[in-house]
């Protein structure tokens, strides 16, 4: 499909949104996690001239929707997310709170829009003259991750792939994530452009290198159960070296341990 799709970076934290133009109005994918970085999206959407028509949320972290107050700022207009993602955004947004307020202080927004409209899995939605279909993935990087489709070659992925940047991998699910990424592989289009949630599009290759980075997290995790994080760290930045998104990688260690212990 041919359209204009701008992608915001964040200042505070390197995670995405979207920006597209549709016929009649802006679309905007996912909002970022901070006030900050999620006015820095209201601009964006302020200069494509059109109407803010609409938000979708690809999955559950708060870094995808927290921002979303400053984002629509008086627009009266829908959130749209699956009916698992809404559920696990109001599930966890309080511990998500507790956990996040302190590191980001008054960067931080004090409020948090959830989602006004659920659809359920293969169900599409209309919004500034696009159509946009949920493909619900079920648990991977986050407890309900979804692809928007635009169209086959034009897919919003959310954090099924990082594309250079280290992963978050807390929720303890990179199985059922790698399971997803190994069907996508079979599945999408060689011609595919997805827009992920951290770094630049980029197409099927992106699966394959998220894949190598969760067995090298997996294989650092079973070879050190006794909690020392720092050799988990250590081989982690020998398998990607960069420090993007390193803390969210810091974060993961503990989390992941204890979900190995408790299988």
């Amino acid at each position: 499909m041919s359209l204009r799709i701008d992608r915001v970076e964040g200042d505070v934290m390197k995670v995405n949104s979207f920006v597209v133009h549709g016929p009649t109005g802006a679309v905007v994918v996912d909002g970022m996690l901070t006030v900050s970085d999620a006015a820095k999206v209201r601009r964006a959407v302020q200069e494509t001239g059109l109407p803010l028509a609409g938000v979708v949320l690809t999955h559950p972290h708060p870094d995808h929707y927290a921002g979303l107050a400053r984002i629509l700022g008086d627009d009266e207009v829908p959130i749209v997310a699956t009916e698992a993602v809404d559920e696990v955004i109001r599930r966890d947004d309080a511990v998500k709170d507790q956990i996040v307020s302190p590191m980001m202080g008054p960067q931080w927004p004090t409020v948090r829009p959830f989602p006004t409209v659920t659809v359920a899995d293969d169900a599409e939605v209309e919004l500034g003259g696009l159509v946009l279909r949920a493909r619900s993935l079920g648990p991977g990087e986050s407890f309900a991750d979804t692809l928007w489709l635009l169209d086959d070659d034009t897919v919003f992925a959310g954090d099924i792939a990082y594309h250079g940047m280290h992963a978050y991998l807390a929720d303890g699910r990179w199985p059922q994530w790698l399971a997803v990424l190994d069907q996508l592989e079979g599945e999408l289009p060689a011609t595919v452009a997805l827009h992920v949630g951290h770094g630049p599009p980029g197409g099927l290759d992106l699966l394959a290198a998220q894949r190598r980075y969760l067995q090298a997290f997996e294989a650092a995790i079973e070879r050190h159960p006794d909690g020392d994080h720092a050799p988990v760290v250590a081989a982690m930045r020998a398998e990607l070296p960069t420090e993007d998104l390193l803390f969210l990688l810091e974060l993961s260690v503990e989390p992941a341990l204890a979900a190995v212990r408790g299988r």
